[in-house]
């Protein structure tokens, strides 16, 4: 089914998302086999069904009227039923209401009337709600709402194959912010996205605004989201560019990766600092879960789940096992644990993911072993 509407509000941008091609009103009532009235009654909607647009719609076409009954000419459509012109009418609305015993549009065989009380019926209020209920319990849970009129508008089969790399990109803000020394000084992020899709198939702002969460909140008390992100990030100065890497291969996956880059700062962990300059975080979705998969330039492979501790080390034997053995000493369990080293015996960085958070006499032990050149606990 090709979905056409008119409407002079509506952005572009929200009508594509759901699949939506916007034209102008002539065209979508003399393409249309369908059309279905959504607006309010004003002097410029009074009639606006009326004898001489009828004319230009398809011979047989059928509408649906559930807006007011104003907008309709009814004695032209009366005219344009018997003509042929309109095959058939769905009618909930009607310029009196409700409308006299003897109305000719009421009688026609092929109109399809119903009272003007479709809301106020017993299984409408308990829908509305339910639905009214689970919003307002997503949102205290900091769910995405797809049905938020203020925000961007996102399929919810989107928002569904989406959710591990929202689920990334906040993660990934969060690590990133936290590798800042200081932890404020955040301007100008870079974000980029690897992907096999036309770049017209992949709207990112859902995931920038994610991001923009996880770079504002570990270090304020401003909640984020869908709506607010992108004046929150004005607000505070923060400057986010985004660029798209398109990969050659199957547009099965919506991303291949996510990385974020923060220029201009001091890194609290050196090994972050990637050979332009940025602190760097890259990461992926496997099976589901995201994936930290690149810090600075050292290549890794740690779950985000839970929280994460970065070392610094010399590459030897032995040192997965010292540090798992002092976690262990306070039963903090090892989700997983990866190491991306530059050669054999040279500079490595070991990714720890942990369930519980370490004490500071734990973290103060791991930083003592000889090895170890650097670390940093960071908070998910």
């Amino acid at each position: 089914m090709h979905v056409i509407a008119h409407d002079p509000y509506a952005a572009a941008d929200r009508a594509h998302a759901i699949g939506v091609d916007l034209v102008s009103f002539d065209e979508a009532i003399s393409s249309a086999d369908f059309i279905s009235l959504h607006m309010p009654l004003t002097a410029s909607t009074s009639k606006l069904l009326n004898e001489e647009n009828f004319a230009k719609m398809k011979r047989g076409v059928r509408i649906v009227n559930v807006a007011r009954g104003g907008v309709i000419d009814e004695e032209a459509l009366v005219k344009a039923l018997d003509s042929g012109i309109v095959a058939q009418a769905a009618l909930d609305v009607y310029t009196e209401e409700p409308p006299p015993k003897d109305s000719k549009l009421v009688q026609h065989e092929n109109v399809t009337a119903t009272p003007h009380l479709g809301a106020s019926t017993m299984e409408a209020q308990e829908g509305v709600a339910i639905e009214i209920a689970e919003a307002v319990v997503g949102a205290l849970k900091g769910e995405l709402a797809a049905t938020a009129v203020n925000a961007p508008m996102v399929p919810a089969q989107v928002l569904t194959e989406l959710k591990p790399f929202v689920t990334l990109a906040e993660k990934l803000g969060r690590l990133a912010v936290q590798l800042v020394a200081g932890g404020s000084g955040v301007k100008n992020v870079k974000v980029t996205y690897a992907s096999a899709r036309a770049p017209d198939d992949l709207d990112t702002r859902l995931l920038r605004a994610m991001i923009t969460k996880g770079l504002i909140e570990p270090i304020s008390s401003v909640f984020v989201n869908l709506v607010n992100a992108d004046f929150t990030a004005k607000q505070r100065g923060l400057r986010i560019t985004e660029e798209r890497i398109i990969l050659d291969g199957s547009p099965e996956s919506p991303l291949e990766l996510i990385q974020v880059q923060i220029a201009n700062v001091e890194s609290k962990f050196a090994s972050a600092i990637s050979d332009s300059g940025e602190i760097t975080v890259e990461g992926r979705v496997k099976d589901g879960i995201p994936h930290l998969t690149k810090v600075g330039s050292f290549e890794v492979d740690v779950s985000l789940e839970g929280s994460i501790i970065l070392c610094r080390q010399v590459d030897q034997p032995g040192m997965i096992g010292k540090v798992g053995s002092i976690l262990a000493e306070e039963n903090v369990n090892v989700s997983f644990m990866s190491v991306g080293r530059i050669a054999p015996r040279k500079q490595a960085v070991m990714a720890i993911g942990v369930d519980e958070e370490p004490s500071k006499v734990s973290l103060k032990k791991i930083g003592e072993i000889p090895a170890i050149e650097e670390f940093v606990y960071l908070k998910l």
